[in-house]
């Protein structure tokens, strides 16, 4: 049996660039623009990484301290794991 979820209507003042913006964002995922508005808010309200994750996208996104992996022989991949 489905699990009853809670919904509360809610009404906000967004620019008509923004819905715009989202409207085309929602159509590419072929979600409505109910469904996508309320996707990306809990991404961003439940998906916070912790530092050490944040510390590693930086340095990802910095460049610092990559890795090369041998992709050439799976053995010498999985062994560099």
């Amino acid at each position: 049996m489905d699990a009853v979820i809670n919904r509360k209507q809610t009404a906000f003042r967004l620019s008509n660039d923004l819905i715009e913006k989202l409207k085309e964002a929602a159509t590419r995922e072929n979600r409505s623009l109910n469904n996508y508005v309320e996707s990306v808010l809990m991404d961003v309200v439940y998906n916070n990484p912790n530092k050490l994750t944040i510390k590693a996208m930086k340095e990802a996104k910095d460049g610092r301290e990559l890795e090369t992996l041998d992709t050439d022989n799976l053995e010498t991949m999985i062994d560099s794991l």
